[in-house]
């Protein structure tokens, strides 16, 4: 028996999933997938109450306190008397073909019969643009949306479509062959066309429940998925055990290079023949390089004689913290001026979204410029740094958008002149063009190589995101400790970029090898 999920998983990971259910469920829980089951499912509560709060006569709502059995018979007896809008259903086992499968929304097709499954997720599920085929929240009228466009969600795809399936079995399918995904922001259902999905759905479940059922043979590869998955230290052991090449090429590369009869780190290491054509995510000739790093021991590579990293008079580390897609509760600064440091934080502690972001942005870009300013003024030479700009430049244009008018709130124009000058640097991008980086180029794993730890163990992205949830007290009484806790973490992540910036200046030339060397 498996359900969606299985179908855009590691397929290894679905054969270890059937074989060892004992020590699947032994296995600790990861923190990150745990905080994202419970936004998912404060989520799915939210949506809940505004539907059903919308028109309560017209929702049948299964009581999630019964058994799963009991919850699909509700389901298949409120589907048998017609009900207009069936919440929290759960489907029958459907012990023959393999499938589970649960659904928030079950809406009846008024005009073709039959039942139309919708699923509440949280991410997006559209990007602006225009194509997308959207509904009302409270009426299905499919029609085609001039300012979204759809966003490519192939899990959100196949737990529709496993549905569907399970719906076409008990007879209840509607003809029309569409689902619905209602995402972040809650203000339409986005569409799926089932017609286009159902074919990959078919041939993908039949390839997971064979591996599930111990028919399809399977072996471990490294993947994007690994980094949470209770079974890679075994996998890890395994692969490191044979030196297999996904190790320094993971996912898709690691499939072209065995297809090239290249299967482990030492081959490929070894390298003679003409680069592979098509390779993904950069040169062939750094996973080359990458392998000889492995098979030395070498954390780094560097790529030139000479590494450069912009630096100033006045240097400013920023490192911003968000939840989720509800805002950037928090920008960490820290000011570095003749040999003197001081980290200062602009924080909100209101839950996000809130207008008080609004107030703590509006500091930290006032701050910010005013430091820029006094620079100029004195002669000084300026620069702000950050690691991998992708998340700051996304929020700083985007709350400059959502906040335009709010007093000491910048421009658009403004923010954008600011990050496309050369006072914005990405430490990030000058360790991508000047090393090549076996174990990953994430600050976690760049910095300790230059001498900095976090103060503490647990520090990640992701557990973060539950520290935030019970500094705020999305969840009950709001917990201080956490949040000095996620201001101890914000300020070792903007010291981490300033050690790694002044390791490049004066010691990584010393200390780390060339690749023409290895």
């Amino acid at each position: 028996m498996i359900d969606a999920s299985a179908l855009t998983r590691c397929r290894h990971r679905v054969h270890l999933d059937a074989a060892f259910p004992d020590q699947l469920a032994a296995a600790p829980e990861d923190p990150g997938v745990r905080q994202r089951q419970d936004a998912a499912a404060a989520k799915r509560e939210d949506v809940r109450r505004i539907l059903t709060g919308h028109a309560p006569e017209r929702w049948v709502q299964i009581d999630t306190e019964q058994s799963l059995r009991l919850r699909a018979e509700d389901t298949l007896a409120a589907c048998e008397a017609g009900a207009d809008r069936i919440w929290g259903a759960v489907l029958p086992l459907d012990r023959d073909a393999g499938r589970r499968a649960r659904c928030e929304i079950l809406i009846r097709d008024e005009d073709h019969g039959g039942y139309i499954p919708v699923i509440v997720v949280n991410h997006k599920v559209t990007d602006p643009g225009r194509g997308a085929l959207t509904s009302d929240m409270f009426e299905w009228q499919p029609r085609e949306d001039a300012t979204r466009k759809p966003r490519g969600q192939v899990r959100d795809q196949m737990r529709v479509a496993q549905v569907y399936r399970m719906l076409e079995r008990h007879g209840f399918a509607s003809p029309a062959l569409v689902a619905g995904a209602i995402g972040y922001g809650s203000d339409v259902i986005f569409v799926h066309d089932l017609t286009t999905i159902l074919d990959d759905y078919d041939e993908r479940f039949a390839d997971r429940l064979a591996v599930a059922r111990g028919e399809s043979a399977t072996v471990p590869s490294r993947i994007g998925e690994c980094r949470s998955c209770p079974w890679w230290p075994g996998c890890e052991e395994q692969l490191t055990q044979t030196h297999d090449v996904s190790l320094v090429a993971t996912g898709s590369r690691a499939d072209m290079l065995r297809d090239a009869g290249c299967h482990t780190i030492d081959d490929l290491a070894a390298w003679d023949r003409e680069p592979l054509e098509d390779w993904p995510h950069g040169a062939f000739e750094d996973a080359v390089v990458t392998a000889k790093a492995w098979l030395a021991g070498a954390p780094l590579v560097r790529r030139f004689p000479e590494i450069r990293v912009t630096r100033a008079d006045v240097e400013v580390d920023v490192d911003m913290e968000s939840y989720q897609e509800h805002g950037a509760y928090l920008w960490g600064t820290l000011l570095n001026v003749d040999g003197v440091s001081a980290y200062r934080p602009f924080v909100s502690w209101d839950p996000v979204p809130t207008q008080d972001e609004a107030r703590s942005f509006a500091e930290f870009w006032t701050w910010l410029m005013a430091e820029r300013e006094a620079a100029a003024l004195s002669g000084r030479t300026f620069a702000a740094y950050c690691y991998s700009r992708s998340a700051e430049d996304k929020w700083l244009l985007d709350s400059a958008r959502r906040f335009a008018g709010t007093p000491g709130i910048p421009t658009e124009a403004e923010i954008r002149e600011f990050i496309d000058s050369p006072q914005w640097v990405d430490i990030y991008q000058a360790i991508s063009d000047q090393f090549i980086c076996p174990g990953g180029k994430g600050l976690k794993k760049i910095a300790p190589v230059a001498g900095f730890r976090w103060r503490d163990a647990d520090a990640s992205g992701e557990a973060s995101m539950s520290w935030y949830r019970e500094a705020v007290g999305y969840d009950g009484e709001p917990d201080l400790t956490q949040r000095e806790r996620l201001l101890q973490y914000n300020e070792d992540d903007v010291i981490a970029t300033k050690v790694l910036r002044e390791w490049m200046s004066d010691r990584a030339e010393k200390e780390i090898p060339l690749a023409s060397d290895l």
